[in-house]
């Protein structure tokens, strides 16, 4: 920028040093059509069409990571160092979770990585004692996405599954 007037070519409005809204349109609920893919996805995936979501899209300039700010309630009590631990083993998922050093995911640290980055992992206050929690989560959308996916996806069948192909 350094000097340069500021253009508005990309969304047609300033994007270094801003956020907005995400540049789908807007429903006549409110929600703009990212926001509501972001809920009937998460429906799909879970298979799960009565799972309460809710979700705002913001548009933040970074050049290739999408991030999450999540909040989940729970059936059963569960602390913060218990989910950090069972997302610890999980495929496909690094924890950034240093309160000490204030070091949590960011998106240039998820760029060019397979792995999402998970953190910021805290008790939900709105919730009863254990049930809520809430969490922040970065992934290159460009390295973490369908293709990836389908290739993961692809891998554990193959390991873990073999009898499965021989039906196909």
């Amino acid at each position: 920028v350094a000097g340069d007037p500021i253009t508005q070519d990309i969304f047609g409005r300033q994007y270094i040093w801003n956020l907005f809204s995400h540049n789908s349109p807007i429903e006549e609920t409110g929600y703009n059509e990212e926001e509501m893919k972001m809920v009937k996805e998460t429906k799909k995936i879970f298979s799960a069409p009565d799972i309460a979501v809710t979700a705002t899209c913001i548009r933040v300039p970074v050049l290739r990571a999408h991030c999450e700010a999540i909040n989940v309630t729970l059936e059963s009590p569960m602390h913060e160092d218990e989910a950090l631990e069972i997302l610890s083993k999980s495929p496909g998922v690094t924890v950034v979770d240093d309160r000490e050093n204030n070091k949590f995911p960011e998106p240039l640290d998820a760029s060019g990585k397979d792995d999402i980055l998970v953190g910021r992992m805290r008790r939900d206050l709105s919730q009863p004692e254990g049930y809520g929690l809430e969490f922040f989560v970065a992934g290159d959308q460009i390295r973490k996405g369908a293709a990836l996916n389908a290739v993961q996806i692809a891998e554990e069948v193959l390991e873990n599954y073999p009898t499965l192909l021989k039906k196909l």
